[in-house]
């Protein structure tokens, strides 16, 4: 059984209202973290940057606003869902992306492929290695 899906997307980052360029975006979704997506940003001149959050965020922010927080996915048009606008927030910085919906929805259907949304908690790797992070966390916390 494959243990993943990757992607590559186009989106164009949103600078500000004037300006915006285009910039490779890697979608990956793996079966041992099955609730989650991660969107990796390939901004010219710095290093990757990697954004994991819910895979059923992206899937239903492609046709109404959805989130709250750090992570918001809006259709540009929910009368055409034919782009969607990623924002990412720490603290005070944001940063916005717009995307084509196809290549997105594409993607989604492969993981939806590998991993029905619903089943996911059906992967006992998952629950191993949920309580391995629990074990560490606690441990952690137990020595801080």
């Amino acid at each position: 059984m494959r243990e993943s899906v990757q992607a590559e997307v186009m989106m164009s980052f949103l600078v500000s209202e004037e300006l915006s360029f285009r910039i490779p975006v890697e979608l990956r979704y793996e079966t041992s973290d099955p609730y989650a997506v991660r969107l990796t940003f390939h901004l010219p001149g710095d290093a990757p940057v990697t954004w994991a959050f819910g895979r059923e965020l992206l899937i239903d922010g492609v046709g109404r606003p959805c989130g709250e927080g750090d992570v918001r996915v809006t259709p540009v048009d929910p009368d055409s869902l034919g782009e969607v606008l990623i924002r990412l927030q720490v603290g005070s910085d944001q940063a916005v992306f717009r995307s084509s919906t196809a290549p997105l929805v594409a993607f989604l259907d492969r993981t939806d492929k590998l991993v029905p949304l619903g089943q996911e908690g059906s992967l006992a790797d998952f629950d191993a290695h949920l309580d391995e992070a629990l074990d560490r966390i606690l441990a952690e916390q137990g020595a801080g």
